[in-house]
This record gives structure tokens, C-alpha cells and sequence, in this order.
């Protein structure tokens, strides 16, 4: 997909409902440019913890957000409901970057989408590690061609 190209809701695998807070929105009344981030982190950790057996508490193998990005194309506001599509864009040994898509629930029209990487490392010594199995299964999954 190049830039220019705006991703369609059928772009992305599946889809976490997320409620818009109070706190989310700025003094202009709108939902803060970070909070987009805060989604795209909420999306991608449900499915790996639940789908990848990702254990952020005690494992051994952990994911860090090493990029980011965001385009933004309609305002959102608390108390919106929303969406966060996801999917997988590039799958290495170590890395993965997803593509993510916010909608307000049920839309069709995208309000923000981005691209979100993520570099697995050992804990303790905070090296760059092959991406564990069980989430590399999950995310493949997710994977899509071309």
C-alpha cells in the first residue's frame, strides 16, 4: 500500500471495540492527537497477549514500540465508540510492523490510521530476539500479501 492510498475498513483482520474517555478529549473538544497512540498500543497488546500468549508481566520475551505513525482524516469525541482495525504489514525474524485503522464503531469511513513496530527483545539483556512462537503463529494470521 502506498502513501497516498487511504486503507479501507476491509483492509484489516479484525477489529477491538474501544470506548472513548472523558479524559481523551482536549480543550478542543476533540479526541488528543497522543491518544491515537494509546489505541494503537491497546489493539496490538489485547490480540498478542490474548491471541499470542504474550506475557508482559513475567516472560522472558517482550515487544518494544521502536516506530510510529499516525494520519488522521475525521476528529473523534468523547463518548464515542470505536473500533481499532489491525492488521499485519511485514513480518521479520525479530520485527513486526501492523497496520492499524480507527473507525468509529460500525463506519465504514477511517478517522485515523497508521503503522506501529514493534522490535521483540530479550528482558534481561534488552537484545533483539527472534519473535516467539506462539506470536509469530498469531500474527501471521494477521499477515497480509503484497
Amino acid at each position: 500500500m502506498t502513501e497516498q492510498q487511504t486503507p479501507q475498513r476491509e483492509d484489516y483482520r479484525i477489529f477491538q471495540p474501544i470506548t472513548t474517555r472523558w479524559m481523551d478529549n482536549d480543550l478542543y473538544g476533540h479526541v488528543n492527537n497522543v491518544t491515537y497512540y494509546s489505541y494503537f498500543d491497546t489493539v496490538v497488546n489485547t490480540y498478542l497477549i490474548e491471541q499470542g500468549g504474550l506475557d508482559i508481566h513475567e516472560g522472558s520475551i517482550v515487544g518494544y514500540v521502536v516506530s510510529s505513525s499516525c494520519t488522521y482524516r475525521r476528529g473523534l469525541a468523547f463518548p464515542d465508540r470505536i473500533e481499532a482495525g489491525l492488521r499485519v504489514d511485514r513480518l521479520g525474524t525479530s520485527s513486526v510492523q501492523y497496520g492499524v485503522g480507527i473507525f468509529l464503531e460500525g463506519d465504514a469511513e477511517i478517522c485515523a490510521f497508521g503503522q506501529f513496530i514493534h522490535v521483540f527483545v530479550d528482558r534481561r539483556q534488552n537484545a533483539s530476539v527472534p519473535i516467539p512462537e506462539g506470536v509469530r503463529a498469531a500474527l501471521q494470521r494477521l499477515l497480509v500479501e503484497g
